[in-house]
């Protein structure tokens, strides 16, 4: 799982417990002006193949790490789909950040509004 966080115009991704080392990665930080969207269900997190492994961990209904998905370098931290959300970006290493959060509705609400207030 993943804690969601927003800070003057940095979003923070904070990896929790052992998705750390699934993942290879404890913290992103993605500043809002490289966001190019937010959604809950995110296309694609319900599919069996979610790309080419780079680094990570895939299977025991976890995926964790980076993934080339259709050409695009993808972050994913998911054991439960129904609580995943996605996160478009540009100009950053990866294309989407897939992950899991404790609430979806409110991540996607909290993103949304430093979105809009930075406008």
């Amino acid at each position: 799982m993943v804690s969601v966080s927003v800070d003057g115009s940095t979003l923070h991704l904070s990896v929790e417990g052992l998705d750390k080392v699934w993942a290879i990665k404890s913290h992103l930080e993605i500043p809002l002006e490289h966001i190019a969207g937010v959604t809950v269900d995110p296309p694609g997190v319900h599919d069996w193949w979610k790309g080419l492994k780079l680094v990570g961990t895939q299977g025991l209904g976890l995926i964790a790490g980076t993934f080339l998905y259709h050409g695009q370098r993808v972050f994913w931290d998911v054991h439960d789909p129904d609580l995943a959300i996605g996160i478009a970006l540009h100009d950053e290493r990866y294309s989407e950040l897939i992950i899991e959060v404790e609430n979806p509705g409110d991540a996607v609400e909290l993103i949304q509004r430093a979105l809009d207030d930075r406008q």
